[in-house]
């Protein structure tokens, strides 16, 4: 298992899914950790939970706002798979938990904007 050290402290990871040409597409994503284990939400419907359903393997490093990946940071293997509601919610709370307030603001948006259905999803990295 690789190590996620290098995400401590970081609030952004670049997230690398891939289509079924095999072409990555780098994203910025906010994420929280527990136990090893990785955690993002998207909308339902976004792109990389399309390419996620097709293919299952992700990459990763820590990243700014825009994605542009930080330094000299190592991509990180893994996996990713859309979590059941049960645990959708504790990964919610666990972004909450980490971003606070900036959290509660998308979630109101989301209110507003009509809650589209959203997705939960898990990293475990290899």
């Amino acid at each position: 298992m690789q190590t996620i050290d290098a995400l401590q402290g970081q609030r952004y990871i670049s997230l690398e899914t891939y289509r079924q040409s095999g072409q990555g597409v780098r994203t910025p994503v906010w994420f929280a950790e527990e136990n090893g284990h990785l955690y993002f939400y998207s909308t339902a419907d976004a792109g990389k939970i399309k390419r996620l359903r097709n293919n299952s393997r992700v990459a990763l490093a820590p990243s700014d706002v825009r994605g542009r990946v930080r330094g000299d940071a190592s991509w990180l293997q893994g996996h990713a798979s859309v979590l059941p509601q049960d645990k959708a919610e504790h990964a919610h709370a666990l972004l909450v938990r980490k971003y606070g307030w900036q959290s509660r603001l998308f979630d109101l948006f989301w209110i507003l904007g009509g809650r589209k259905p959203r997705a939960a999803l898990e990293i475990t990295l290899d």
